[in-house]
């Protein structure tokens, strides 16, 4: 996700907290790509949940997620206003629909489906911000429509073929929310506010399940929750945001951060053998390559 600037004064001021992290040996770089590898353990910890369904798990993961965001954010207060309450439902929408599509289809198909969101942003960006569109966003729709067409190519499960599309609707979700989150009001309270109502919204949705099912909790499975909740979504976005608000361009934060596509199925291959298909990896370069590609041109264009 991008954050917008706040003028000379707040970009001095981010170089300044920028120079002051790198004197004291922590680049505000590395804020990111931390953020970006916690991120991407959450396909290896929900496929780690076996006898947890989607909703049992994004419970406990939810309710301490908004729990950690809260304490760290705590400064900034937690009013809203209806642009963050339009996020926060479109924020949990989009973690209970990857959560689902986690369980039902590989981890590779889920966080690359998920990471369509980008395509849809190109798509409706020009219409809900008046921008014109670029040749090269209509490129990079082809392109990407065509990677996702990879990802149904061969024999499917059903529940591959239904975790699949949970994951596109996902990527959808993903979408929506990052363009609510740049409207101008979104800025006028906390930032985090539809990150921590998203969660305790799905929290509350998935109360009920958590409780009808709480005899099949395990230890092992708070384990997964605790890590879930307050270290993959929690710490993660804490510093995420540290390493932006210490100086650290949108570009730069969005590139460090397809470090979660890449290694999210790795994990999974590496500590449970799930190994995706070949066209879905295919699939999944396609997509990444054209998104990436286009980031970068359009950054050496001068745009933004």
């Amino acid at each position: 996700m991008s954050r917008g600037g706040g003028g000379d004064g707040a970009g001095a001021a981010a170089a300044g907290a920028a120079a002051v992290a790198e004197r004291g040996g922590v680049p505000p770089i590395l804020y990111v790509l931390a953020a970006a590898l916690l991120w991407s353990t959450g396909g290896l910890f929900i496929k780690a949940t076996p006898e947890l369904s989607a909703y049992e798990l994004s419970f406990g993961r939810s309710l301490l997620a908004a729990l950690t965001v809260a304490y760290f954010t705590r400064r900034e207060g937690f009013r809203v206003n209806s642009v963050t309450v339009a996020a926060a439902v479109l924020y949990a929408a989009l973690l209970l629909l990857f959560v689902m599509a986690t369980k039902l289809t590989t981890a590779a198909n889920a966080i690359f489906l998920q990471y369509t969101a980008p395509v849809y942003v190109l798509v409706f960006e020009p219409l809900v911000f008046r921008e014109k569109y670029r040749r090269s966003d209509f490129l990079v729709v082809v392109a990407c429509v065509a990677g996702i067409a990879l990802f149904f190519v061969g024999r499917l499960r059903p529940e591959e073929m239904q975790g699949n599309w949970l994951a596109l609707v996902s990527g959808l979700c993903f979408a929506a929310f990052m363009l609510l989150i740049r409207l101008p009001r979104a800025g006028r309270v906390n930032r985090a506010s539809s990150i921590i109502y998203g969660n305790l919204l799905l929290a509350a949705v998935c109360a009920p399940s958590f409780f009808g099912g709480l005899h099949k909790v395990g230890a092992s499975d708070v384990g997964v929750i605790l890590f879930l909740g307050v270290v993959q979504i929690g710490v993660a976005y804490t510093l995420f945001t540290r390493g932006v608000e210490r100086g650290v361009r949108s570009l730069d934060a969005g590139l460090v951060g397809y470090v979660e596509p890449l290694s999210n199925p790795l994990w999974v291959y590496l500590f449970l053998g799930e190994r995706p298909s070949g066209w879905a990896i295919l699939g999944g370069a396609v997509i990444i390559t054209a998104v990436l590609a286009h980031t970068v041109a359009l950054a050496r264009g001068g745009k933004k």
